[in-house]
């Protein structure tokens, strides 16, 4: 079977609230009709994502043709998880003309486009692209960028150390493995900062690849889809730290959700939420929260101390107002603590 003959896949990857929903969301607005679905996959209990999206509407991806996978990574639950529903949308009476996959942020890309070559997904779909988006304001920040010096003593102390940073690690491995690199929030950067960062970004990847810039994920359809990049067949080019692992876990991360109460106040809740979130050096925050005396619930989402909120959609008839926030951070996270002043 030819790629024409297969119905195309787009995987759109980024390291934590990088804006990959967002982006996707922009993405359904400008599809201009043609049918698509989506497979969401989070880190965590609370699918936050995969409800913004069902929430948005659009004819072209009605609420089920969306899939949710929470068992886990979706680099790491394949045979379980992601092929029995690749399987389901194409057996739909409509298929989809094109589906789009997002995983977490904390998922390895490479693992997942090695799937598409098993023989029950081979003959039917084929990887269109793999697109990364970069949260440029917070790599502009130095988040991912290692101290050569201080890791070079670092190493030369630790006879056990073989490895970067786990963070460094999944970012790069994003990139090393995308068809096109969406460098979003260039709104927070100076042109400077902006054009350093994609600089690096071409430095780090050993092949030819576009970086885009925008904010607020605001890239079109016509733009992130039709790459034709065929990416099951060009493994070799798209290097990994983890090429000589059997398989990869997420045990350098910890994640876990905390329940609130309705809020009086938005703004003291994110005040309360930058301090937590500054105090132990929380990667991510993501959730809804109700707020008392708004039939709307609140959609937080949080990059390091660096959040913003809205109010997404009122409540459903019957729907829990019940505030949870997924937590997610570097293995050695103090829950009681983050708990206790959450909770304040």
């Amino acid at each position: 079977m030819s790629p024409l003959d297969k119905v195309p896949c787009t995987i759109v990857t980024g390291f934590l609230g990088a804006g990959k929903t967002t982006l996707i969301r922009h993405l359904l607005e400008t599809a201009n009709g043609r049918r698509l679905a989506l497979i969401v996959n989070e880190f965590g209990d609370v699918g936050v994502d995969g409800d913004i999206l069902k929430g948005c509407g659009i004819e072209s991806c009605p609420a089920d043709a969306i899939v949710e996978l929470a068992n886990g990574c979706i680099c790491c639950t394949v045979a379980d998880d992601f092929v029995p529903a690749l399987e389901a949308l194409l057996g739909r009476a409509e298929p989809p003309e094109h589906i789009v996959i997002e995983t977490s942020g904390l998922a390895l890309p490479k693992p997942l486009v090695k799937a598409f070559g098993w023989p029950a997904v081979r003959s039917r779909v084929t990887v269109d692209g793999v697109v990364a988006v970069v949260d440029g304001a917070a790599v502009a920040a130095g988040r991912f960028a290692d101290d050569p010096e201080a890791l070079k003593r670092q190493a030369e102390g630790d006879a056990a150390l073989d490895h970067d940073n786990p963070l460094e690690e999944v970012y790069e491995d994003q990139l090393l493995c995308a068809d096109l690199v969406v460098l979003n929030k260039s709104d927070l950067m100076t042109p400077e900062e902006a054009a350093g960062v994609a600089a690096d970004i071409v430095r780090t990847v050993p092949r030819a690849v576009k970086v885009v810039r925008t904010s607020q994920g605001r890239i079109d359809a016509a733009v992130l889809l039709g790459l034709s990049a065929a990416a099951e067949d060009d493994l070799a080019a798209r290097p990994s730290h983890h090429d000589a692992e059997a398989e990869h876990d997420h045990d350098d991360f910890d994640t876990f959700v905390v329940e609130l109460p309705a809020v009086a106040e938005p703004e003291t809740l994110l005040a309360r939420l930058k301090a937590t979130a500054e105090a132990h050096d929380i990667l991510r925050m993501k959730g809804f929260v109700a707020v008392d005396g708004k039939p709307m619930r609140l959609l937080v989402q949080g990059v390091g101390a660096r959040f913003s909120h809205h109010f997404d959609r009122a409540w459903a008839p019957g729907e829990a107002r019940a505030s949870r926030l997924v937590v997610i951070g570097e293995k050695g996270l103090d829950r009681a603590a983050i708990e206790q002043a959450l909770a304040a």
